[in-house]
């Protein structure tokens, strides 16, 4: 990977800083009884995802351990799609922001299935 210096230089990694941004700026508007769960758990989720990816590629020297941060992000950005049914449900965002908030967290799914099934052109020998 020649061309990737960097974390910060994954689309995957971009994209979910993109979302947890979205999501921070949406959630300000969330009832303050909300502070608590879902606003913190939404929080937390969209975070991780990056977070994840940022652990992953530390541990390139170790295909194994790759995968399994890059699973861990998958994991955290499906809780993330759990908020934002919920957060739907609750009224506190529109459909149209929830269905552009899935595609992006679907995308971001399918990025990390992608480096999984490659992770050998990720990791050092």
């Amino acid at each position: 990977m020649v061309y990737v210096k960097s974390f910060r230089d994954l689309e995957v990694y971009k994209l979910s800083r993109e979302v947890a941004e979205i999501i921070f700026n949406i959630s300000k508007g969330f009832p303050v009884e909300e502070r608590y769960s879902l606003t913190d758990q939404i929080r937390r989720s969209s975070r991780s995802v990056g977070a994840h990816i940022a652990e992953a590629w530390g541990k390139r020297k170790y295909e194994l351990h790759f995968i399994s941060k890059l699973t861990d992000a998958d994991s955290e950005q499906l809780e993330t799609q759990h908020w934002i049914d919920i957060s739907e449900e609750c009224k506190y965002i529109d459909s149209d922001t929830s269905i552009s908030l899935l595609q992006k967290c679907e995308s971001i799914g399918k990025m990390l299935q992608s480096m999984v099934d490659k992770s050998s052109t990720f990791c050092s020998k």
